[in-house]
């Protein structure tokens, strides 16, 4: 199968029966474009680490366009195409299961049925800690891309299927969780760690569950320590229910306690 010069059929149409197999494409470390079997990239090749094989959009008129995200988990940068893309790499960069990131750095090839070379590029690739993968998109409503995006997400779930990874569109979040993480994510860098033993002070304090104003200042000067309850509860170190908007009196306990209500108070 190759992409250059061959008939490329929109991945919108019916017959989508996969009759070759699937292939990738992708940039390597030194940025040549290389194709192989896809059952044999999916083993070898350390998406994570790679560039995106094609640039994101640029959508005349869009307000946000693509940008770049900073992860905390690998302390690099992540190509983002969209809004809706750049929550989920907050989502993601705070879960403990995920080593690494990487915005479009694959296309899957497949022939359908009859002999027509479809294409898609998953917007994100995510490695977890046990080595698997999943490739993902982000879509801003449960409609975004029409019935291309609809069918292509089928022949990447059978792809990934046949890998051990999986295939997510992801959903939008809440409009109160997603503002809480936008929030934290502001949080995220270490030096939100604060000076030596700060973190730990505060994550001891809330060994029982305590109103965050309360146990800030148990601490010490809340323009101190309020930056890092905020990293802590991005690092998951500390939990808080993210249902509702965040504000002074909210329940803080650490990781692993049962789940903290929300206690009433005025939103900041």
């Amino acid at each position: 199968m190759s992409v250059v010069g061959g008939p490329e059929r929109a991945a919108g149409q019916r017959d989508i029966a996969v009759g070759a197999g699937f292939e990738a494409v992708f940039l390597d470390p030194v940025g040549r474009m290389v194709q192989q079997r896809w059952a044999d990239a999916a083993v070898s090749v350390a998406f994570e680490e790679l560039d995106p094989v094609s640039a994101f959009p640029v959508v005349p008129g869009r307000r946000w366009g693509p940008g770049l995200w900073w992860s905390a988990t690998t302390g690099r940068h992540v190509a983002s195409g969209s809004q809706a893309m750049r929550v989920q790499l907050m989502v993601l960069d705070r879960d403990r299961r995920v080593l690494g990131m990487a915005g479009r750095p694959v296309r899957v090839l497949w022939r359908d049925g009859r002999g027509w070379v479809g294409s898609w590029v998953p917007q994100l690739f995510v490695r977890y800690a046990d080595g698997t993968g999943m490739l993902a998109d982000c879509p801003s409503h449960t409609e975004a891309g029409g019935q291309r995006a609809l069918t292509a997400a089928a022949v990447m779930t059978e792809a990934c299927a046949q890998v051990g990874f999986v295939y997510r569109r992801l959903e939008r979040l809440d409009e109160v969780v997603e503002a809480n993480v936008k929030w934290l994510a502001g949080y995220r860098h270490p030096r939100h760690r604060g000076r030596p033993g700060l973190l730990e002070r505060v994550v001891n304090v809330f060994a029982q569950p305590l109103p965050l104003v309360e146990g800030v200042t148990a601490v010490g000067d809340p323009i101190e320590v309020l930056p890092v309850a905020f990293h802590a509860l991005w690092a998951g170190l500390l939990v808080a229910p993210l249902e509702v908007s965040l504000h002074e009196r909210v329940l803080v306990q650490v990781e692993g306690g049962s789940k903290p209500n929300a206690v009433c108070g005025e939103a900041w």
